[in-house]
């Protein structure tokens, strides 16, 4: 699905390389301070700031003044109308969207075993695999509201909680004598964030489109587009950064290619994301729908990996019975549903709504994961 030739050339391998040794200065220049000064104190100050940036000014430390300034104001590419469309297009997506960006998105990306490394030094790999897949979902949703990465909405805070999480743990694996940089280059490196990025933008769009969900290229620009801005706010770099779909996609394939084969992390990883079905808080019948889930969603990682990303990630054998399934019906949904004026903003209203409905399955009675609420300094999360 890429025209022309995606490897990437000396100049392209050089600079990814580099990127391995790259991290996100703004946020590990106000990390460095708050460590210094004591998380304990500076924490309740940057959530402060984060909640009222017009409190910041002359008396405020650099770092946590730098920091708020910077990520207040949209830089001046923004299109506030494209982020409007890309964010009901991905309301508009339901379950099956949020499906799409579970298996094709994380559960696939873990055979990349040097971000991998990240979760088992920090020990998120013995959180659970529900708590990470509601703490992505619950930062996606915030993100994806109507208006929700305007400066101090709910997805533009969490944002920059998790940009500082990932600081964190660049300060905290840089002081481990068992994280290898020779090997692994930063933690959450440029290559890292670049790759988080552009799982939740080109591969949601290949994974939608893969599977019957039709979108118009206006559409899909204006996707890449919202996510060009969520990724800018968290700390990607520009040049890594972009609009066009095709682009994302060569970028995609270059990111993907220069990543660390799966190792045993991603075995572990990969089968403890396969039983998370069973563990939500399904109002009823429990065991019932928690096997069928599993088996649906081995199904689209079957389509979406392939039998040999089937065997790196250590799941069983399948066939890809679901999204063959749902092709067909899918397709003609969105054939009619961009067909017939009006029909597209009921759809969008309720699809939205099945969408907030999985997150209580997923949490239970919690209305929102901890960490991305308040001050949780020892985890990363897995919004990343």
């Amino acid at each position: 699905m890429i025209r022309g030739r995606p490897d990437p050339d000396a100049a392209q391998w050089e600079a990814l390389g580099q990127a391995l040794w790259r991290g996100d200065p703004l946020a590990d220049e106000l990390m460095t301070w708050m460590q210094a000064n004591g998380m304990a104190k500076t924490w309740p100050q940057f959530e402060r700031a984060l909640k009222d940036p017009a409190s910041v000014n002359g008396e405020t430390p650099a770092a946590l003044r730098a920091f708020i300034l910077r990520t207040q104001g949209w830089p001046e590419w923004v299109n506030a109308d494209k982020m409007r469309l890309g964010a009901r297009v991905l309301q508009a997506t339901g379950l099956h969207g949020m499906m799409v960006l579970r298996d094709a998105g994380l559960m696939a990306g873990y055979q990349a075993s040097g971000i991998n490394q990240t979760l088992v030094m920090t020990g998120s790999l013995h959180k659970g695999a529900q708590r990470r897949v509601a703490e992505t979902t619950a930062w996606w949703l915030a993100c994806t509201e109507d208006g929700g990465m305007a400066p101090g909405a709910e997805g533009f805070t969490m944002t920059l909680r998790v940009r500082l999480m990932h600081a964190m743990v660049r300060h905290q694996l840089c002081r481990n004598p068992q994280w290898d940089a020779d090997e692994l280059g930063l933690p959450v490196n440029q290559v890292d964030m670049q790759a988080t990025y552009l799982a939740f933008s080109v591969v949601q769009l290949l994974s939608l489109k893969t599977t019957g969900v039709w979108l118009t290229a206006r559409e899909s620009e204006a996707v890449m587009h919202l996510w060009r801005y969520i990724g800018w706010l968290m700390g990607v770099e520009d040049g890594l950064l972009c609009d066009d779909e095709h682009t994302g996609r060569t970028v995609l394939y270059q990111n993907t290619v220069s990543q660390a084969p799966a190792d045993e992390t991603s075995v572990l990883l990969g089968r403890a994301l396969m039983d998370e079905p069973l563990h939500r808080h399904y109002a009823n019948w429990k065991a019932v729908r928690g096997r069928f889930n599993k088996a649906r969603h081995l199904s689209l990682v079957r389509w979406f990996v392939g039998p040999e990303g089937m065997r790196a990630l250590g799941l069983p054998a399948t066939i890809p019975w679901y999204p063959l399934a749902v092709m067909a019906p899918f397709a003609l949904r969105t054939l009619v549903l961009h067909a017939v004026p009006g029909l597209m903003a009921s759809w969008t209203k309720w699809a939205r709504t099945r969408q907030r409905n999985y997150l209580t399955v997923l949490m239970g009675d919690r209305s929102r994961p901890p960490h991305l609420t308040g001050n949780d300094p020892g985890s990363k999360g897995q919004a990343s």
